[in-house]
């Protein structure tokens, strides 16, 4: 079992925590991971992009010249995609780009993303995680004592509002409760910090 260390929001070290090798010690899959990255963008994708056919666009209600003898080529319609003006060959029409992974690749994903946290020396644990009061300042201080200098994402067991309203207005780090944790969040932040409880949550979801 991967074992971590513990810290306070002071920086100090508190102790030491293992890990559930089931959730946070598998070897992380980069297909599974991929699929789970690339499911995650298509799904907030609006997909509200529009051409108009040649049925749609307006006019070419009759045939331009007679079909025979002007010497032309014949044509039907001044709207077709051949005209200025006239309607797009296979535009894009709204259409949904969100598609289904299975659930076992889906919770593989999240285990993958998690372990290479931990094998990469990324993840910071605290003992405990509370504000009195939305504060950012005083959050800012939280992340310069963890020597947080990039970006990260940061989870608790439940949702707390002062940790999430303090957190917001600092450029590259972001708040989610141990029940939101996903792929996309865990992959693109350089560090995850997470409290012993949302540890033990996040274990209790996916072991």
């Amino acid at each position: 079992m991967p074992k971590v260390a513990v810290y306070n929001v002071s920086g100090s070290q508190v102790g030491e925590i293992e890990l559930a090798e089931s959730v946070f010690g598998v070897t992380p899959n980069t297909h599974v991971l991929h699929s789970a990255v690339v499911n995650q963008l298509a799904s907030v994708r609006q997909g509200t992009h529009k051409t108009k056919g040649r049925s749609e666009v307006r006019g070419g209600g009759r045939k331009p010249w007679r079909q025979k003898g002007t010497g032309r080529a014949r044509q039907g319609s001044i709207r077709a995609p051949q005209w200025k003006g006239g309607g797009t060959v296979f535009g894009p029409t709204p259409r949904s780009y969100g598609f289904k992974l299975p659930r076992k690749v889906r919770r593989l994903a999240i285990k993958s993303a998690l372990s290479s946290k931990v094998i990469g020396g990324e993840i910071i644990v605290l003992d405990q995680l509370s504000l009195a009061q939305p504060k950012t300042k005083e959050f800012a201080n939280i992340l310069n004592n963890l020597k947080v200098e990039r970006k990260a994402l940061v989870v608790t067991s439940e949702y707390e509002n002062n940790v999430a309203l303090s957190a917001r207005n600092i450029p590259g780090v972001k708040f989610v409760p141990a029940t939101g944790i996903n792929v996309l969040d865990v992959m693109v932040h350089d560090k995850l910090i997470i409290t012993k409880d949302a540890v033990a949550k996040v274990e209790e979801v996916f072991a």
